[in-house]
């Protein structure tokens, strides 16, 4: 997740966000720099620490399936950005692709429509965060820079007093949960699905919440899906927070 950044920040992550630790083996590597990554699962998959909102330390450790944050010492605001968003994902970040991915593509294909991803999570017991997936959508198939169509963030979970970009627009039923819709403008449309019971786990086709939202008027057809990102956004603390598994089908 990146949000309310300067230009000239923006422009100095570019370079930086493509940092690979690669000393290690990805089933088990250690990653404390702000904008590490590493492959897994043969480069199907990218780990991602990206502290973009912080100066506070934060590590994760990655395996074939996931990763865990081992240290995290944030204490942001809650009325402001989060200090980072530590994830794994399918797809294009900022020039960084993983293997194979067939990303960019185009959401009026039935390739897209047929696309499904699960996620299961585990939170710690103290903290303040979210646990989202944070989808991305441009109306060019761009692999590099800032998405400035639609970024789709689905929240299985939260903790504290924080809430998403916007205001609250809408309830809906999708994926066998309800979800409170949020929607916001930060120079591209932000649409989150916040769920109202928590989960750690959750399976379901991405048309299923894009369909939502261009329904809304908040996403097209025509745009390109360049990411498919889960992972946790922490205000404070996050030691603890892990993704067990992830899959894009």
């Amino acid at each position: 997740m990146r949000r309310l950044v300067p230009t000239a920040v923006i422009a100095g992550l570019v370079a930086a966000v493509v940092s690979v630790l690669g000393a290690q083996p990805a089933s088990a590597a250690t990653i404390c720099d702000k904008f590490g990554s590493t492959r897994v699962q043969n480069g199907r998959y990218i780990v991602q620490n990206n502290v973009w909102g912080a100066d506070t330390t934060q590590c994760i450790e990655t395996s074939d399936s996931g990763f865990r944050v081992t240290q995290a010492n944030h204490n942001k605001p809650t009325n402001g950005a989060p200090a980072s968003y530590p994830s794994i994902y399918f797809g294009c970040h900022y020039g960084n692709c993983s293997t194979n991915s067939g990303l960019p593509r185009q959401a009026n294909t039935s390739a897209f429509t047929a696309m499904r991803t699960s996620v299961s999570m585990s939170y710690p017991g103290s903290g303040t965060f979210d646990a989202a997936y944070d989808i991305w959508f441009d109306p060019t198939p761009r692999t590099d820079g800032q998405n400035t169509g639609a970024e789709i963030m689905i929240w299985l979970n939260r903790q504290g007093s924080i809430q998403p970009v916007g205001s609250r627009v809408a309830t809906v039923s999708i994926a066998g949960g309800t979800w409170d819709v949020w929607f916001g403008n930060i120079g591209w449309n932000v649409v989150s699905y916040v769920r109202t019971s928590t989960t750690n786990s959750l399976s379901f086709a991405v048309d299923d919440y894009y369909r939502d939202a261009i329904a809304r008027g908040y996403a097209q057809r025509a745009w390109y899906l360049t990411s498919i990102q889960a992972g946790f956004e922490p205000w404070v603390g996050g030691a603890g927070l892990a993704v067990n598994s992830f899959s894009v089908s």
